[in-house]
């Protein structure tokens, strides 16, 4: 079936529900690219979509979650009304009415990635009604995934983006404001120095009611099946024209950073910790060979790094930290074992065993996995510390309650294999001590199928059957 003919009647099925439906789980399925969204009262946090790829077949999900931080657990919600499935989407709650929930955009894909679906649809989730309802306002962006959407003075504002069927990709520098008072969309018209078109940057509000953008990636096609691909490193301020009384004309500036020189990354999440303070959370750096266009070194970080969105400086966020001594004995080890000749380990015992750092290179990517530096003057992975940190991965959640620091899963890279996180972690940004462990990974679930062993089942599989895969699963409470 046509993939639009899917995601319709994937909506349309979902209108039809009647009744809210919750169940109690143990927590959700390895995915990357979903949103995880703080409450705008309660303690908890709202997780929704990603997507998962085993190898063979990619899933994209549509469901819900509700992380409660006082009882630790989960429950998943299913709720009349509810979007497609997607990933690549952006949400944000505010504090309207009970509370709501606003999601904008994303894509779904095929099982095996042969058709997409971009959306450009908005939705709202009431969260004390528990009904989800569609925003039929015109005017609003194109369709598009990897776009960033940030939430001031009772507006969405949206920012860049990219769209891609398979044979045609386009990147988006466009800035979009959605008014929540009336449910209407303008588009900006930006003047001065514009950021060039990019997805998966860094969008921030900033508490004059401008907007910041920072980093992201984005590629063009140099020739005939060859795309090549950038990481931008530059900053921008996006603010009102002072002299247009329509709000309508914003002026960007290119602004000077200052701290320390972060490693050039993109796919990294950032969250605003303070008002003018955020803090920035892994990412990835890709090095193209220079004798072969299709072969690429993937530099996966895990350091933290804050940001003064003000004095747009940079630096790193040194914990304090209980000291481990078996952390110091692991290290030690490891350092005996690397004066041998001895090869890697298995990317999953690394990553299970965080604070040893390995740097793993099969001739297509470069992976360093372990914690990054605690307190030094140019961040990155691969430095020793005796602290625990995270595994290096990209689009995290990464979100803010209570003046507590969540992270939860992501992904990485090691050569044609991607290795899906489900983990889960808090930070206390008063003490800034160290990185407590919520929920640690367990990789001997996770499964992964070598392409090569679909080659021979794939003739026998329907595009309809490819097309009609979502969100199916053993915590679908259907």
């Amino acid at each position: 079936d046509d993939i639009e003919k899917v995601v319709a009647q994937i909506e349309k099925e979902e209108a039809l529900r009647q009744k809210v439906v919750e169940a109690v789980i143990d927590q959700p399925s390895r995915r990357v690219n979903f949103t995880l969204t703080a409450h705008p009262f309660k303690d908890e946090l709202i997780m929704f979509g990603g997507e998962f790829f085993d190898g063979q077949k990619t899933t994209v999900y549509g469901d819900m979650f509700f992380y409660n931080l006082n009882k630790k657990s989960w429950t998943v919600i299913k709720a009349p009304g509810a979007p497609p499935p997607r990933c690549g989407h952006q949400a944000v709650a505010t504090p309207n009415g009970k509370g709501e929930l606003w999601l904008f955009g994303g894509e779904f894909s095929s099982p095996s990635e042969s058709q997409f679906y971009h959306y450009k649809d908005l939705w709202v989730y009431h969260i004390g009604n528990k009904k989800w309802e569609k925003i039929n306002a015109p005017g609003g962006p194109s369709s598009r995934s990897g776009h960033r959407m940030t939430y001031a003075k009772k507006q969405l504002f949206v920012f860049g983006g990219f769209h891609d069927n398979l044979r045609d990709f386009k990147y988006y520098n466009d800035l979009y404001i959605f008014h929540l008072g009336d449910y209407k969309w303008n588009r900006i018209e930006l003047t001065g120095s514009i950021p060039a078109p990019r997805s998966g940057c860094i969008v921030l509000p900033t508490s004059d009611n401008r907007i910041l953008v920072y980093g992201g990636y984005s590629k063009e096609r140099i020739k005939k099946d060859i795309d090549k691909g950038q990481v931008h490193t530059d900053m921008f301020i996006l603010g009102q024209d002072k002299h247009d009384q329509t709000g309508l004309k914003w002026k960007s500036v290119l602004v000077k950073q200052g701290g320390i020189r972060i490693s050039p990354r993109c796919s990294a999440s950032a969250i605003l910790v303070q008002p003018d303070i955020a803090y920035m959370f892994g990412g990835v750096y890709d090095e193209e060979d220079d004798e072969d266009d299709e072969e690429l070194k993937g530099h996966f970080f895990n350091d933290l790094v804050a940001l003064d969105v003000e004095k747009h400086q940079w630096k790193n966020v040194t914990l304090t930290g209980k000291k481990d001594p078996s952390i110091r004995r692991k290290r030690r080890k490891q350092e005996e074992e690397e004066q041998s000749d001895e090869e890697a380990e298995d990317p999953m015992e690394i990553v299970d065993t965080a604070p040893i750092v390995t740097t793993l290179d099969d001739g297509i990517f470069t992976v360093t996995l372990g914690p990054a530096p605690v307190a030094s003057s140019h961040s990155g992975a691969g430095t020793k510390n005796d602290y625990f940190t995270p595994s290096p991965r990209i689009n995290p959640g990464l979100v803010v309650k209570n003046n507590v620091l969540y992270l939860y899963g992501g992904m990485f890279e090691n050569g044609d294999r991607q290795y899906t996180l489900n983990d889960f972690y808090s930070l206390d940004l008063h003490k800034l001590d160290e990185w407590k462990k919520i929920i640690e990974d367990d990789f001997s679930s996770q499964i992964w199928l070598d392409s090569d062993e679909s080659s021979s089942s794939e003739g026998s599989d329907s595009e309809e059957d490819d097309s009609t895969e979502s969100d199916q699963e053993e915590m679908d409470v259907d």
